[in-house]
């Protein structure tokens, strides 16, 4: 995707505020243009009114992480391990246990 998508998955949100997807999927074109703060609302909206929504867990725990907020992160990863392993997600599960981990880890230093 090209910074041109941007617009195009703005007017997507804008049609349907509902639409996880592509929220998520502006939140990531935002990242990549250092749009962080904008990315984290999209993020945190997504956690907020779709919480089933299990791939944002993983990138808004990630933000947090970055932003030193490791309270934040590290209950991040925790419910998105309980929605993982509620949906059956394994791929998405072992991911967020490995950052959970990974977290924990540099934290009890």
């Amino acid at each position: 995707m090209s910074r041109s998508r941007i617009p195009e998955l703005a007017k997507r949100i804008k049609k349907d505020p509902d639409d996880s997807f592509s929220k998520f999927a502006l939140a990531l074109e935002l990242l990549k243009i250092s749009e962080i703060p904008k990315a984290r609302t999209l993020f945190e909206d997504i956690v907020r009114k779709d919480p089933e929504y299990v791939g944002v867990y993983y990138h808004l725990a990630a933000l947090y992480v970055e932003s030193g907020e490791n309270n934040k992160a590290i209950n991040t990863y925790k419910e998105g391990i309980k929605v993982a392993g509620a949906k059956g997600d394994q791929h998405a599960l072992s991911e967020l246990r490995s950052a959970f981990m990974n977290l924990q880890l540099e934290t009890d230093d």
